[in-house]
């Protein structure tokens, strides 16, 4: 049973402004403006359609008196010249990052599941073309295991001369739709031995000596005592860690990055039961963050930054079994830390510890980034549109959330509160790691200072995205479910070395 996903990745193409051949183009989407009055942005190509189909612009925009030029209002309309049968006047509001890229999923959303062959005319703005471009592809995203599968899928021709920054769009898009596609798997197909055969596939699909991957489990894993109380209570396939390295030839003296991605392929919560039940529908997600960190790292091999990149995917199942932890057991993480144990259901961190204390401890990053679908405290305080992003580093802090504004994976400061450390005391362990002791309510910081107990004086930032990975809504560049978040801004991000 296999998705038809990636067959209906819109094809991304670029129309020079010196080609002025039409004759395949099905429909045309030209910008619409509000400068004092609503206006069509008139250029060679507004001017060929005039010629072409012999419509005023003017009076078009006259039979709508509410369209405002808001950025994704659309007027739609319909034609008989040739093979082009439509004309759609976009709204592009402020023309704006934020606004292009709400005007550019309207539009790729209309044409969906159609064999069109659209001609985009946007914006001129080379910085927001790769933005237009991304928006447009990701909106066209889809996940389907029907009987009946659908066939149809776009085609996005940006008008311009835009060959590099279409390419731009096409990696990150092509990133975000491969983690989606990893993300909406239903977990009767996706377990973590399931999961090192995709990243397998992924790395081997690249075609770059660049590459390589390891997969390691039962023995091999024998002292990362949190991913193995986890994953041990799935014994079948038990769990991996799957460690995927971008190291060119020559790459010995560049900076290293390592990243760490939860990849909880469902969670039960175990022991801990979720509650209510319901909530447990959404967890075949809980792996968000691993597949985040395996296509950014396997998009390097187009991108060739001067970075090594080593990405470690620490995957298992937190399942109701015999085999279980229980609230109360003490387990020993990478690097000999104890740590007892108070709610299985808080699993995410007993992972991530145990990878970035062997990032720490054998692989010396010169920065050290973790990603992970881990608190519900951080949906609650920043909701959906921006991650949690803790780090004591403020240089790198802003970098981040510059980059994240620029490519609309938005994240938020938050403070480590050392006042709450306290909360991380156990009477028979090194530190606990639930830290919900004297009721600081702070769920997020929390669980980042358990986190840091782990990094040791590496440059460190942890992404929770509990809020961002998932979309509650079918609107915009998302489906309902996992968003692929994180992608985009590690690749932008690491594309800066």
């Amino acid at each position: 049973m296999n998705p038809k996903s990636f067959d209906l990745y819109p094809k991304l193409q670029n129309l020079s402004i010196e080609d002025t051949d039409l004759s395949e183009i099905t429909a045309v989407a030209i910008p619409v403006v509000n400068d004092d009055q609503v206006k069509v942005i008139e250029n060679n190509l507004v001017r060929s359609l005039i010629n072409l189909t012999k419509l005023d612009f003017k009076v078009e925009l006259s039979k709508w008196t509410e369209f405002s030029g808001k950025a994704g209002e659309i007027i739609e309309i319909p034609l008989a010249s040739g093979n082009l049968n439509r004309i759609y006047l976009v709204g592009v509001g402020a023309q704006n990052s934020d606004d292009i890229r709400k005007a550019s999923t309207a539009l790729g959303r209309k044409v969906k599941n159609t064999d069109t062959q659209l001609l985009v005319y946007l914006t001129s703005d080379s910085k927001l073309i790769t933005v237009a471009a991304t928006a447009l592809v990701l909106s066209n995203y889809q996940f389907l295991l029907k009987t009946e599968q659908k066939d149809k899928k776009p085609t996005f021709i940006l008008y311009g001369n835009f060959l590099e920054e279409v390419e731009k769009a096409d990696i990150l898009a092509s990133a975000v739709w491969q983690a989606r596609d990893l993300i909406h798997t239903p977990s009767n197909i996706k377990n973590p031995q399931w999961l090192a055969k995709q990243a397998t596939s992924l790395v081997s699909s690249a075609k770059s000596s660049s590459l390589s991957i390891a997969v390691k489990s039962g023995n091999a894993i024998k002292d990362f005592g949190g991913l193995n109380a986890v994953g041990n209570s799935s014994p079948n396939p038990g769990p991996r860690l799957i460690e995927v390295r971008y190291a060119p030839k020559g790459s010995g003296n560049w900076p290293h990055v390592v990243l760490v991605g939860k990849g909880i392929t469902f969670d039960t919560g175990g022991v801990s039961l979720k509650r209510p039940y319901e909530s447990m529908v959404g967890m075949k997600s809980d792996m968000a963050g691993a597949a985040a960190v395996l296509v950014a790292t396997v998009a390097m091999a187009r991108i060739k930054p001067k970075v090594k990149v080593t990405a470690l995917l620490m995957t298992a199942e937190n399942s109701l079994s015999a085999t279980s932890q229980r609230p109360s057991d003490v387990i020993k993480q990478f690097g000999g830390t104890t740590v007892e144990v108070l709610n299985t259901d808080a699993e995410g961190r007993l992972v991530l510890a145990d990878g970035l204390a062997y990032a720490d401890l054998k692989l010396d990053p010169d920065y050290l980034v973790d990603l992970a679908t881990l608190t519900g405290a951080a949906t609650l305080g920043l909701g959906r549109q921006h991650a949690a992003m803790y780090t004591r580093n403020k240089s790198l802090a802003k970098k981040f959330t510059e980059i994240g504004e620029k490519i609309g994976e938005r994240v938020w400061h938050m403070p480590l509160v050392d006042d709450y450390t306290p909360a991380l005391e156990s009477d028979v362990a090194d530190i606990n790691h639930l830290a919900d002791k004297f009721d600081f309510s702070a769920g997020s910081i929390t669980a980042a200072l358990f986190l840091e107990n782990f990094v040791g004086k590496r440059n460190w930032i942890h992404l929770d995205i509990a809020g961002t990975g998932r979309s509650e809504t079918d609107s915009g560049e998302n489906i309902k479910g996992g968003t692929g978040f994180g992608s985009r801004l590690l690749i932008e991000w690491l594309k800066t070395f």
